[in-house]
């Protein structure tokens, strides 16, 4: 998803930014005034900590909220987004 999203965006001029390590989650993208926002499944990131990365539920919600969720990193920071279905 994230090879379509660059390439899709590279014609229109436009950025987005990324979660590195977490392409398998992407859903996504928005158009905000800036550009575009990479927009990530929060539950599949969970479940790509837990499982790849040997974490607990408990150290994995930890790990996202305060690195990941928490990373301010500009207008087109990442949008995480809890998907109920």
């Amino acid at each position: 998803m994230r090879e379509f999203i660059e390439r899709w965006l590279e014609p229109l001029g436009a950025n987005t930014l990324f979660a590195d390590g977490f392409d398998e989650a992407i859903i996504g993208t928005t158009e905000v005034d800036e550009g575009w926002r990479t927009c990530y499944d929060t539950g599949r990131i969970m479940e790509l900590l837990v499982n790849e990365h040997g974490m607990s539920e408990v150290e994995a919600m930890e790990y996202f909220d305060f690195n990941i969720a928490g990373a301010y990193v500009g207008p087109l920071t990442p949008i995480f987004i809890q998907c109920v279905l």
